[in-house]
């Protein structure tokens, strides 16, 4: 490797990036590998080829001699670039995690409302159906009496039905109508309530998958964290793009 020239390394180099076999990573993992190709991987040619194929709107000719008039390297811009970039894209991240934790408790929302109308349709069937219990019984006595009892108490009883707002046989076919009704609406309500908590369940999951880190969700192991941090500021002072503060 030492024995090969600088302008044999700097052509390789060249050609890895114009091909695209070289990214911006591979440049940074180059540059700690040794002094020469750190210096090497730093050449502006490179970057430059770099910043203009990863970001094409940003390189212009206006913009070069912009940035020329400023002194600065395309290394350096192609970290600006980077991290604008970068943030752009956790921005929006962040958007589409509350877009979707909006839905969550849109949809929570919406199983509780479910819930409450299931929990009210049930107490009114039972209510339907203590009521229907009792207007059978009524149902079964009267006809009793109208067997065994005399002629005088049967128009007694006669004279009370008719005296009644509602007839019994009436109120007691209204009731058997909203017993039939509760009981569509509680169907209704159920499959309604199965269908949403399956939605909510598969909107949760698809946050949880927007949520997840795959370093920052591990638990550090035997210092594994402290040792980390220690290299991150190692290679800090390389400057590479690709790395996160």
């Amino acid at each position: 490797m030492s024995a090969l020239p600088e302008e044999l390394w700097r052509r390789i180099l060249e050609i890895g990036v114009q091909r695209r076999g070289f990214s911006y990573k591979d440049l940074c993992c180059l540059s700690i590998s040794s002094r020469r190709l750190n210096r090497l991987s730093d050449e502006d040619f490179l970057w430059s080829h770099l910043l203009s194929s990863d970001f094409p709107p940003f390189f212009s000719p206006s913009s070069s001699s912009i940035t020329s008039a400023h002194s600065s390297t395309c290394k350096s811009l192609y970290k600006l670039r980077y991290e604008r970039d970068r943030d752009k894209k956790i921005a929006a991240h962040r958007r589409a995690v509350l877009r979707k934790e909006s839905q969550v408790l849109e949809r929570s929302m919406r199983l509780r409302d479910m819930e409450t109308r299931l929990a009210e349709e049930t107490n009114k069937m039972r209510a339907t159906l203590a009521e229907l219990s009792n207007l059978s019984n009524v149902r079964q006595a009267s006809v009793a009496l109208n067997v065994w009892q005399p002629e005088i108490i049967r128009g007694r009883q006669k004279q009370i039905v008719e005296q009644c707002v509602v007839p019994i046989e009436s109120r007691f076919h209204v009731l058997q109508m909203e017993l039939k009704l509760c009981k569509q609406q509680i169907l209704g309500l159920e499959k309604a309530h199965i269908d949403e908590k399956r939605r909510l369940a598969l909107v949760e999951e698809e946050l949880q998958s927007m949520r997840y880190h795959p370093l920052r969700d591990q638990k550090p192991i035997n210092g594994g964290e402290v040792e980390f941090n220690i290299k991150r500021k190692k290679l800090k002072k390389f400057h590479c793009p690709g790395r996160e503060p």
